[in-house]
C-alpha cells in the first residue's frame, strides 16, 4: 500500500499546496545567503560557453550558452537563433536543446523546449533567407539532410506509433515535398532507440538500434534508399558506427572485456585498434588517420593511428579533462575540451591539433586524483579540486549508471565553493563507463548495490581524513544519494538529491520510466522486484540520525516524474528527518532558462555552505 500515491497527480490540491509551502520554507532557510552568492555564481554561469558545433561548406555553425541567452551562430559571425527572441515570441522560458545543419550550409534544424520540458519544438529554417520551412510539435530528433528532403526520428511518449506499438517507442521518417513516410523501426517496442548517422563521404546511412544501454544492431545501406538498409553487425554490448572508408564500415565495439576496440567490417571483420588497458571511448576518421579518445582514470587523452591501426602519436592535456568530437567531414574534426576550471576549448584536428578558441578560469586551483577501496575490494577513482585554502569541507558529486562516465567538467557553483576553502569532489563509480562495459554491468540491475558501496567508500575515506562532506547527485545520481542516505546517513553531513529516481517499485509506470527497465530491472518480475525492493530508497526509510537533506525537482520534469522527489520528502518528513523540498516551477529534466538554472545552482551552493559550516 503506497500511502503517498496521490503525489503522482501533479494537479492534486495537496501537491500544489505542499509545493507552495515547502518552497516558502526552503526560501526562508536559504534566502539571505543565496541572494548574497547569486552574483558570483551568475558571473561564472554567464561565461560564454560553446555547447556544440557543425562543419559546413560555408563555415562552422556553433551553439553557445551566454549570460542570459543561448545562441546558434556562425563561428565569429552573425547570430542565427537567439533564445531571447524565441522567449519574446512564445512568452515563456526557452531552452535550446540542439541543432544540426546540412553540409552545404543552406538549412538548419534546431530544437528547443519551453519551461524545461523534454518535449519541445523543432524548426527547420533556410539559412540564407531566415525563412521557416517546417515546424514540428513535439520536437523531433536526429534530423539528417539530403539534397531533396531529410530523415528525422520521432519519439512517441503517448498513445501509439503509426504501426500500432504502444508508447514509449521511437520511429524514423523521411520527409520531402510529397510528405512524410515511416522508413524504419516498424514493430520495435519500448526500450529500443534508433540513431542515424551519415558517412563522411555522404553516401552511406549508418543506423544503430540499441536496446536500453546494453546491446546494438548496426544497419548500413545507400543513404537515399532506406528499403536497402541491411543489418550487418550485432552484439550484446554497445557498438557504434564510426565511418565508411574504402568499402569498409569502421565500428567501435565494447566486445571482449568491454574496454572498446575499433573494427572494420568488409568481406571479413578485422580488428584495427585492439582493446587496451583503458577504454577507447570514441574514434573519428580524418584524412588517412584515425583520431581516438582514450579514457585513462576518467579523463581523456588523444591517440592518432593509421587506418590499419598503427599508433602514430599520443596527445595529453595540461589538466585532466573531457574531450569529445563535435563533428567531422572526413578532412578535419572539431573537438570540445572541458575541465573543472576550463568552461571549454574548441580544437580543430586535420592531422595536427590546433586551438581555435576557449575560456579559462583565473586563480590558483589544483586537481588531485585518488582511490578508495570499496566493500568488495574494488578500487574506486575520484577527483578532488582545491584552491588556495583548505577548510576540510568537501562537496562530492556522483552518478554511477547508464554507461555514463563522469569526466572533468565545469561546475559554475563549484568555483565559489572552492574559493571559500571548499574541496569539490567527483567519484567514478561502477555503473558508469569509466573502465569499460564490465564496469557498467557491475553497477546495473542486481549489481546496483555495488554503486552505493563505491560511493560509501569514497565518503568514508574523506570523513576519515577530517572532511565534513556534502553529497550531491542528479537523476540516477539522485537515486545514488538517496540510497546512500537511507543506508549510511553517517557518511555525510548533508545531502542534495536532484530530479531523482527513488521509488523503484513504480518508476516504470511514471512517464518514460519503462525505458530504464534494461538498466534497473523490471519491478513486475518477482526476481527483479526482490533486489529492487532491497535498495529502493522510498521503501527503506527508517528512523535514523539523518543529516540535513535537500530534495529538488522541477514541476515540468517529463522524464523523471517529480513524484519520486515529493514522495521521498514525505517519507523522510514522517520520520522527523531535517529535510527540505525545492520545486522549480519553470524547470524540467533538461534544465531551464540560464537565470532559473543559475538560481537553482546558487541555492545548492548556499545549502552546502550552510550545512557544512
Amino acid at each position: 500500500m503506497d500511502e503517498y500515491i496521490w503525489a503522482e497527480n501533479l494537479r492534486d490540491e495537496r501537491v500544489l499546496k505542499l509545493v507552495e509551502e515547502e518552497n516558502k520554507r526552503f526560501r526562508e532557510f536559504i534566502r539571505k545567503l543565496s541572494d548574497e552568492l547569486f552574483p558570483e555564481v551568475w558571473e561564472y554561469y554567464s561565461i560564454p560557453t560553446l555547447v556544440s558545433a557543425k562543419l559546413t561548406e560555408k563555415g562552422v555553425i556553433a551553439m553557445y550558452r551566454e549570460r542570459d541567452r543561448q545562441i546558434i551562430r556562425w563561428l565569429g559571425g552573425e547570430v542565427i537563433v537567439d533564445s531571447k527572441e524565441l522567449e519574446k515570441e512564445l512568452n515563456d522560458e526557452v531552452l535550446l536543446q540542439g541543432f544540426t545543419a546540412d553540409e552545404k550550409g543552406r538549412l538548419l534544424a534546431y530544437s528547443f523546449s519551453i519551461g524545461g520540458a523534454d518535449e519541445g519544438i523543432t524548426r527547420i529554417i533556410d539559412l540564407e533567407t531566415g525563412e521557416l520551412i517546417e515546424e514540428f510539435r513535439p520536437s523531433v530528433w536526429n534530423v539528417t539532410f539530403l539534397e531533396d528532403g531529410y530523415y528525422f526520428a520521432r519519439f512517441y511518449r503517448h498513445g501509439e506509433t503509426p504501426d500500432g506499438v504502444k508508447a514509449p517507442a521511437e520511429r524514423f521518417f523521411w520527409k520531402d515535398a510529397s510528405g512524410e513516410k515511416l522508413v524504419f523501426g516498424e514493430g520495435l517496442g519500448s526500450g529500443y532507440f534508433i540513431g542515424l548517422s551519415k558517412s563522411t563521404d555522404g553516401k552511406w546511412a549508418m543506423l544503430t538500434v540499441t536496446f536500453g544501454w546494453n546491446s546494438a544492431e548496426i544497419y548500413i545501406g545507400p543513404i537515399d534508399e532506406p528499403e536497402r538498409w541491411e543489418k550487418v553487425y550485432s552484439a550484446d554490448v554497445p557498438v557504434e558506427p564510426v565511418d565508411v572508408i574504402n568499402g569498409k564500415l569502421y565500428l567501435l565495439t565494447r566486445e571482449g572485456k568491454g574496454l572498446g576496440k575499433l573494427i572494420a567490417v568488409g568481406e571479413k571483420v578485422e580488428e584495427v585498434i585492439p582493446e587496451g588497458e583503458f577504454p577507447l571511448e570514441w574514434a573519428v576518421l580524418v584524412g588517412d588517420k584515425i583520431l581516438a579518445g582514450r579514457l585513462v582514470h576518467a579523463s581523456h587523452r588523444l591517440e592518432v593511428y593509421s587506418l590499419d591501426g598503427k599508433k602514430l602519436d599520443e596527445i595529453t592535456f595540461d589538466l585532466p579533462g573531457s574531450v569529445y568530437p563535435l563533428d567531422t567531414d572526413g578532412k578535419r574534426a572539431l573537438l570540445r575540451y572541458e575541465s573543472f576550471t576550463v568552461p571549454y576549448r574548441l580544437y580543430e584536428f586535420d592531422g595536427e591539433l590546433k586551438l581555435v578558441e576557449g575560456q579559462e578560469i583565473e586563480g590558483n586551483f589544483r586537481v588531485e586524483e585518488d582511490f578508495a577501496v570499496s566493500k568488495d575490494g574494488t578500487r574506486v577513482h575520484y577527483f578532488l579540486v582545491k584552491g588556495e585554502r583548505d577548510e576540510r569541507k568537501a562537496w562530492v558529486f556522483g552518478y554511477g549508471g547508464f554507461n555514463i562516465s563522469l569526466t572533468p567538467r565545469f561546475f559554475p557553483q563549484a568555483i565559489p565553493f572552492i574559493k571559500r576553502g571548499g574541496t569539490f569532489g567527483m567519484a567514478n563509480l561502477r555503473g558508469g563507463s569509466e573502465y569499460g562495459e564490465e564496469w557498467h554491468r557491475a553497477g546495473m540491475r542486481e549489481n546496483k548495490q555495488n554503486v552505493f558501496d563505491d560511493f560509501i567508500a569514497v565518503l568514508e575515506k574523506l570523513k576519515g581524513e577530517g572532511y565534513r562532506v556534502s553529497t550531491w547527485g542528479r537523476s540516477n545520481g539522485g537515486l545514488l544519494v538517496s540510497a546512500t542516505l537511507v543506508q549510511r546517513p553517517d557518511v555525510m553531513d548533508s545531502a542534495l538529491i536532484g530530479y531523482p529516481v527513488i521509488d523503484m517499485m513504480r518508476f516504470h509506470k511514471l512517464y518514460i520510466g519503462s525505458v530504464w527497465v534494461p538498466e534497473y530491472g523490471n519491478p513486475d518480475d518477482p526476481k527483479d522486484r526482490e533486489f529492487l525492493l532491497k535498495y529502493s530508497p522510498y521503501h527503506n526509510v527508517k528512523p535514523a540520525e539523518y543529516p540535513p537533506t535537500l530534495i529538488y525537482t522541477g514541476l515540468h520534469d517529463d522524464r523523471v516524474h517529480p513524484a519520486h522527489a515529493i514522495k521521498f520528502f514525505l517519507k523522510l518528513k514522517e520520520v522527523g528527518a531535517p529535510v527540505y523540498l525545492r520545486v522549480e516551477t519553470k524547470s524540467g529534466h533538461m534544465g531551464a532558462s540560464p537565470e532559473t538554472r543559475a538560481r537553482e545552482l546558487t541555492d545548492l551552493l548556499a545549502f552546502v555552505l550552510k550545512t557544512l559550516s
